[in-house]
C-alpha cells in the first residue's frame, strides 16, 4: 500500500442489511483507493459485502451478535494499533461503544460517529434501550466528530444531549443517480413475476416489517381505496417480526387478494420501476433511504409528516405528506393521485430534480471527506 494513503477503519455491527450498511457501502465505494487504505470491522454479512465494490477493502470479521462482548474492545484496539489507523468511523450503538472505547485505549486515532436515529427510535425492548443509552453516554466523550442525517436530529442532540455544536455536522444521505435512473427502468419484469396486469395501478411500500414503519395503517387504508378504484394492487416489500400479524390483518379486512407480501428483495430499483406510487406510512424515521430512492426514480411518494421525512419531501411539490397513524388520510392521498395523473407526473419530476440537487451520493461523500480532512491533515494522517 502507498505511504500516502490515509488509513480508515469503518466499524458497524451489520447484523442486518439496512440503511446504515448501505450508506457505509456507498462511502467505502466512493473513497479513492489512491488516497485511502480502508479497513472494515463488522459482523460477516454477505449482502453487505456484495454491496461493497471497492476490492481493496480489508474485511475484518468480528462477532457483534452478543449483547455484551468486552473482548471486542481489545480486538478493535489491536486492529487500530497494528494497522496504524488514523480515523475510525463507526455507526450503530453496539459497534460504536466498542469502537469508541478501543480508540480511547489506543489514543492515536480520531473518531467519527454517524447517528442515523436516536436510541429512542430503536425497535428493541425498553430494557435494552436503557442499556444502549448508557453505552452512548459513557462513550460519546471519545468522539471527535458526529455526523447526523437530518437537521432535526442535529438540533435534538445539541439541545437535549448537550453535544458541542462545533462537533455535530449534518450530512444528508445520498443516492447513486446513475443507478436510480427512471429512464432505464423496466416496468414489466416485476409485474410479470408477481402476476400484476399492466392496467393495474400498483402501490408499493418497502421496509422492515416492524412497528415504526406503520404498515398496519397502510393496510387499514386499502378498503377505502378499493371502494373507489377496484383495479388497484398493493405490494409490501420486506421481512420482519410483524409479517404474520400484517397478513392476518389483510385477511380480516378482506383485502388479501389485492395485497402482495413479497418478503425481502434486493432488487429495489426494479421494484420501484414497477410501481405507480410509493407509500411510506412510518411512525418514526431517521432519514429513510427508500424515500430518496423513490424520488430518484421519479415516483410520486405519499409519506407521513414526521421528522426526517419533512426534510426530504415538500408537501404538494415533491410528494404528499399526511399525518401519521391516519389510515383515512392515506386513502385520501392515494385516491387523489389516482384521480390526478398530471399531479403524479409533476410530483415525480420535481422529486427527481430535488434528489439531483440535494441528495446525490457524490455530495454526501465529498462532505464526509471534509470531516476526515478536518480531523487530520496530511502530516497527521499519513506515515
Amino acid at each position: 500500500m502507498s505511504s500516502y494513503q490515509k488509513k480508515i477503519l469503518f466499524v458497524i455491527d451489520a447484523l442486518s442489511f439496512g440503511g446504515g450498511e448501505r450508506v457505509f457501502a456507498q462511502i467505502i465505494n466512493g473513497l479513492e483507493p489512491e488516497k485511502y487504505e480502508i479497513f472494515l470491522a463488522s459482523q460477516p454479512n454477505e449482502q453487505f459485502y456484495k454491496a461493497i465494490h471497492n476490492k481493496q477493502v480489508q474485511n475484518l470479521p468480528l462477532d457483534f451478535s452478543k449483547r455484551i462482548n468486552p473482548s471486542l474492545i481489545l480486538r478493535l484496539a489491536g486492529i487500530i494499533k497494528k494497522n496504524r489507523i488514523r480515523i475510525v468511523h463507526g455507526q450503530g450503538t453496539r459497534a460504536e461503544f466498542y469502537g469508541r472505547i478501543a480508540k480511547r485505549l489506543v489514543g492515536r486515532a480520531r473518531y467519527v460517529s454517524t447517528i442515523a436515529m436516536p436510541v429512542e427510535g430503536f425497535d428493541v425492548r425498553e430494557s435494552r434501550r436503557r442499556i444502549y443509552r448508557i453505552f452512548d453516554r459513557l462513550s460519546e466523550k471519545y468522539v471527535d466528530r458526529f455526523i447526523v442525517v437530518s437537521d432535526v436530529l442535529r438540533n435534538m442532540l445539541i439541545s437535549k444531549r448537550g453535544l458541542d455544536p462545533d462537533k455535530v455536522f449534518r450530512i444528508y444521505n445520498g443516492i447513486e443517480l446513475d443507478k436510480y435512473n427512471p429512464a432505464l427502468g423496466d416496468r414489466t419484469e416485476i409485474r410479470k413475476e408477481l402476476g400484476i396486469d399492466e392496467d393495474n395501478i400498483l402501490i408499493g411500500a418497502i421496509g422492515r416489517l416492524v412497528w415504526q414503519k406503520g404498515f398496519e395503517y397502510l393496510i387499514q387504508s386499502i378498503p377505502d381505496v378499493l371502494k373507489a378504484y377496484s383495479n388497484v394492487k398493493f405490494m409490501i416489500v420486506g421481512e420482519g417480526e410483524l409479517k404474520e400479524r400484517l397478513k392476518a390483518q389483510s385477511s380480516k379486512l378482506k383485502v388479501k387478494d389485492n395485497l402482495i407480501f413479497t418478503g425481502f428483495r434486493n432488487d429495489i430499483k426494479e421494484i420501484l420501476s414497477a410501481i405507480d406510487m410509493l407509500v411510506i406510512p412510518s411512525l418514526l424515521e431517521g432519514f429513510p433511504m427508500i424515500a430518496l430512492e423513490g424520488m430518484a426514480m421519479a415516483k410520486p411518494t405519499i409519506a407521513t409528516r414526521i421528522e426526517g421525512i419533512i426534510e426530504q419531501i415538500t408537501d404538494g411539490e415533491t410528494g404528499l405528506l399526511v399525518p401519521s397513524k391516519d389510515a383515512n388520510a392515506l386513502a385520501n392521498a392515494i385516491n387523489r393521485l389516482i384521480n390526478q395523473p398530471d399531479l403524479v407526473l409533476r410530483l415525480g419530476m420535481n422529486a427527481r430534480q430535488k434528489v439531483e440537487e440535494d441528495f446525490s451520493v457524490g455530495k454526501m461523500i465529498a462532505e464526509t471527506e471534509k470531516i476526515y480532512t478536518s480531523l487530520c491533515d496530511n502530516s497527521a494522517c499519513i506515515e
